[in-house]
């Protein structure tokens, strides 16, 4: 009984994962939707406690996160379109300092040798950039040549909000009917379970989400007021890739290095951009990860990048999305796993025999409790038996005593009719 329930539940993991396998072409929307509602959740519950109704609630929630998410957009876009004019512009000087510069000092110093025509450099990465032949236009091109593409683009952009709107609303009616299809033996640990994933998942998604912005606004106010032009752009690359720890710092050290040796050409503004950084990484070490995040993750860095490349390469852009979740989760398991484990009689923390003398003693424990409870048994039973015999000889000696008394009064009587005919 017990393998072919282990075989049910491996069923079910397998066709879950087909499933989503298959329908991860249209899941997309439906992944950034829950992960919205369950951002919102815990202040729809707040406002809800405050003696708001549900729906009341969400539809503050609702606003509250179309105004963030149009002010996001309308301030982003304008200024990463300066940005990346300013990239493109940026092009002939990298091109021009790295021949001049660059170049040079490795040819002295290491010795390489080669040639390369910086012309036809600097001519192709403007046209990328910049020409209307270029990738970004080929990428629009493409989208809007495809008319079943805009479709869609435009059908999950309005899909979006919609199943956002009634997932926040029925949250809390969905996450008790699913706690409800839990068989009773095992809804404890299904509820520890839960409520550690929740921990977990909570903590990466509010918390790591929220290190990633702080980490982008610091990054890109310090490179600011350093005067660095591509301060915006390079502060957001390195918030973004802050998902996997110490990447984004290098990524934007890395980049930082390169946009400020070819707009300064001093050595010296190195100082100032590892000041910077050296900062963030400082308030993520000691205030932001320990504030927001916590230490209840307990991804390793290359479970990271493992997770997302494995991911993508499954699911595609839904696998990316969903990577990090799942394996968060996957390490709550595995941790309550290996606690069972390290606790088991098959790692060695209980000794089989004692163990073996341990459920014997138990057994001869349960053995002597049971003939003690039928001795008793069998003793209240005589006393019972007893106590019965008694009555019955007590009711019969009343009986006879009651037989005496009619006999003797039955005499009495005829006696003294005798005496009354005399």
């Amino acid at each position: 009984m017990g393998d072919l329930k282990k075989w049910w539940w491996l069923g079910v993991i397998l066709t879950f994962s087909w499933l989503v396998y298959l329908l991860s072409p249209i899941l997309t929307p439906f992944l950034i939707a829950a992960t919205f509602a369950y951002l919102g959740d815990p202040m729809a519950d707040w406002l809800e406690s405050k003696k708001l109704n549900r729906t009341g609630s969400v539809i503050i929630v609702f606003i509250l996160f179309t105004l963030i998410g149009a002010l996001f957009i309308l301030m982003m876009i304008p200024m990463l379109k300066q940005q990346f004019e300013l990239l493109s512009e940026k092009v002939p000087v990298a091109i021009n300092y790295f021949k001049t510069t660059v170049y040079p000092w490795i040819k002295q110093h290491i010795g390489a040798q080669g040639q390369f025509d910086t012309a036809e450099i600097q001519q192709t990465l403007k046209e990328q950039l910049t020409g209307n032949t270029g990738l970004i236009a080929k990428v629009m091109s493409s989208i809007s040549s495809s008319g079943m593409a805009l479709f869609a683009w435009l059908g999950n952009l309005v899909l979006i909000p919609v199943v956002t709107f009634y997932l926040l609303r029925d949250w809390d009616i969905v996450t008790e009917k699913v706690t409800g299809l839990f068989p009773r033996h095992v809804e404890p640990v299904a509820k520890k379970l839960a409520k550690d994933c929740d921990e977990v998942l909570s903590a990466f998604v509010r918390g790591q989400l929220m290190v990633m912005v702080a980490l982008g606004v610091i990054y890109a106010a310090g490179l600011y007021f350093v005067g660095l032009d591509l301060a915006l752009l390079v502060g957001m690359i390195a918030g973004l890739a802050s998902i996997v720890p110490y990447l984004g710092f290098i990524i934007g050290i890395v980049f930082a290095v390169i946009a400020g040796l070819i707009q300064f050409g001093d050595p010296s503004i190195l100082i100032w951009i590892a000041i910077v950084f050296a900062i963030g990484q400082m308030l993520e070490g000691m205030v932001l990860t320990p504030l927001l995040v916590g230490d209840k993750i307990g991804l390793h860095p290359v479970a990271v990048i493992f997770a997302i490349m494995a991911g993508g390469q499954l699911f595609g852009f839904t696998g990316i999305l969903i990577a990090l979740p799942v394996a968060a989760v996957i390490m709550v398991l595995l941790r309550h796993a290996h606690d069972r484990y390290i606790n088991s009689v098959l790692y060695g923390a209980v000794n089989p025999s004692d163990a073996l003398s341990t459920i014997e003693v138990e057994n001869d424990d349960e053995k002597g409790a049971k003939r003690k409870n039928k001795s008793q048994s069998s003793l209240l039973e005589q006393n019972v038996a007893d106590e019965g015999d008694s009555i019955e000889s007590s009711v019969k000696e009343s009986a006879k005593a009651a037989n005496a008394s009619l006999e003797s009064s039955g005499e009495n009587v005829s006696s003294n009719d005798k005496a009354d005919k005399d």
